[in-house]
């Protein structure tokens, strides 16, 4: 469980990215927070390992603040998914992935026999884990970013705008795997996007933000999108547009899932 009590950041020169933000992540769900540019979620991602401290308020994991905690042991107990994989371009794809088990201390030849499964797991052909990160489409290198962070067998994931860097089709088929993943592994995830259609779609529970980490609405995707908290909260997830509003037709024995405007969605099995 992570949570966060009324934490708040300014930087230098008097910037205020998050105003008293407080919310508990539980154990083994989905959490994105979405926003606009300005909202503070990469700020609140990053404190929770570390890599922006709160000026005040605290960040606790299972109870325990994570200012007590070592930096770099933290750090490298927490998967961390950047957009763009964020690998490492002059080593190998097997060398990306192994980087946090043999820096905690896993013989190389240990953590290189677990490339190929972690490979696999995030749907990828082992044998390009002697191939460089330039050697692959922008996909494939989101997967390796995934594998390495899968790779200690972290019971968190951080994922920083992870899929925002690659076309609409990858994006979806990353999205997919994720929720595969998740239904198999059950990790704790903070999952960081502006895209509202995937915070929806990826979100066991999603945050609404408004600039400076003010929690406009905070809920399940159903809850949200049934019943936003006002005006921002509508207008952000354009929960009156006609792709939101769907119905059901009949045409030739079949039911059709319609939007707003009559054009098709899809068909009810």
């Amino acid at each position: 469980m992570i949570e966060f009590r009324a934490v708040g950041k300014n930087f230098p020169g008097g910037a205020v990215a998050v105003e008293n933000f407080s919310y508990v992540v539980p154990s083994h769900r989905t959490v994105v927070l979405v926003g606009s540019s300005g909202s503070g979620k990469t700020t609140l991602l990053r404190m929770v390992n570390r890599m922006v401290d709160p000026t005040s308020g605290t960040v606790l994991i299972d109870g325990r603040d994570v200012r007590t905690l070592d930096k770099v042991a933290l750090r490298r107990s927490i998967g961390y998914v950047l957009q763009d994989g964020g690998l490492l371009p002059h080593r190998t794809v097997a060398d990306n992935v192994m980087t946090v088990p043999v820096l905690s201390g896993t013989p190389r030849r240990h953590a290189r026999t677990a490339v190929s499964a972690l490979l696999e797991r995030v749907g990828l052909e082992p044998s390009l884990g002697g191939r460089y990160p330039a050697q692959l489409s922008g996909g494939q290198r989101q997967r390796v970013g995934v594998a390495r962070a899968l790779a200690a067998d972290p019971n968190i994931l951080l994922m920083d705008e992870p899929f925002g860097a690659v076309d609409p089709i990858v994006r979806r088929d990353l999205q997919h795997e994720l929720i595969r993943l998740q239904a198999d592994l059950g990790k704790t995830i903070v999952f960081v996007t502006h895209d509202v259609d995937e915070a929806l779609l990826l979100g066991d529970d999603v945050v609404v933000l408004r600039t400076g980490g003010h929690i406009a609405q905070a809920g399940p995707p159903a809850q949200i999108l049934a019943a936003p908290a006002d005006a921002f909260v509508r207008d952000f997830v354009s929960a009156d547009r006609a792709g939101r509003e769907l119905h059901i037709v009949e045409t030739q024995g079949r039911r059709l899932v319609v939007d707003r405007d009559g054009r098709p969605a899809g068909v009810l099995a």
